[in-house]
């Protein structure tokens, strides 16, 4: 089947969000790469707009809507960052943000919906009750539902992070992007498969949590059941559009150990001074499980 979605598209996005998001840093440390025996290169998506990459999703989604779309606001189910970026790009716009999120949600992330003007309505955490509570916001509303990676424009946007890593560091041998529901993933892999083809893409998510590397081996969707993760944000399993860029682009799969994620965040701290939630950590934690700088001298994280 052909991909729907090319990296004109994500170059397109990122000419459309250019004037609302951050190019943010790309960040390195002399004693990490010590550590690793490898060049590390940290692409700082913690200091996009919402604290996440993915203000990049949402803003072009709700900039790629039309008028008539857009008129009674946009929807979704999301725990945190999503609806945080949701919730902003529709603020932009001066239209609604409908935002389903379960009642389990950590505050900080319901706080931040509401700081930025988003309409909350909480359900049971399961994936059954967000889909039906946001149908029934739909119907009720009109809103036009933007799911927080099952769409193309979503992952086009995400994919610009990647390229605007490339641009700020020439010639990696590997990126890597963690895998939750697989927009940042899907985007990194057409971005970096397009613009320096010889690099390789791994993805990779926590071993309690690991439906995309047996969906990777498996050739079909293994839906995440009871995942078991400190790294909140990856306990989605991939979508249709996900997988299929996923399946073409990404070279390997890798899963880390729950204490390989801690010690990762307590070194970025350490030895950088930044904060990163477990999630944005789980790359770094695979280089310091799977010992990468063995393999590639030059990674993009």
């Amino acid at each position: 089947m052909a991909i729907p979605i090319s990296f004109s598209d994500i170059k397109n996005a990122h000419q459309r969000i250019k004037p609302f998001i951050h190019n943010t840093p790309v960040l390195s440390s002399e004693n990490i790469n010590k550590i690793v025996n490898s060049n590390l290169y940290f692409k700082c998506e913690n200091f996009q707009k919402v604290g996440a990459f993915k203000a990049r999703g949402a803003t072009n989604a709700v900039l790629s809507l039309s008028k008539d779309d857009l008129e009674k606001g946009v929807a979704t189910h999301s725990s945190g960052n999503h609806a945080a970026a949701l919730s902003l790009a529709a603020k932009r716009q001066n239209v609604k943000a409908y935002i389903v999120m379960p009642k389990t949600a950590p505050k900080v992330k319901v706080e931040a919906v509401k700081g930025y003007g988003g309409e909350i309505i909480f359900c049971e955490p399961t994936l059954k009750a967000r889909e039906s509570t946001l149908e029934k916001v739909v119907a009720k509303t009109g809103a036009t539902f933007i799911h927080p990676y099952d769409n193309y424009d979503i992952i086009a946007g995400q994919g610009t992070a990647a390229l605007e890593l490339l641009e700020q560091v020439a010639e990696l041998d590997l990126i890597m992007a963690p895998i939750g529901g697989g927009g940042l993933m899907s985007g990194t892999a057409i971005s970096v498969s397009s613009i320096s083809p010889k690099t390789k893409i791994f993805g990779v998510e926590p071993a309690g949590a690991d439906d995309a590397l047996r969906s990777f081996q498996q050739g079909k969707i293994i839906p995440s059941v009871n995942p078991q993760t400190l790294a909140d944000g990856l306990l989605t399993s991939l979508s249709e559009k996900t997988f299929q860029i996923i399946t073409k682009h990404v070279n390997e799969i890798l899963t880390v150990k729950e204490e390989s994620i801690v010690q990762a965040m307590k070194l970025i701290w350490e030895r950088m001074k930044i904060v990163v939630e477990p999630s944005a950590v789980v790359p770094f934690a695979a280089v310091l499980e799977h010992n990468l700088g063995m393999r590639f001298k030059r990674i993009g994280i």
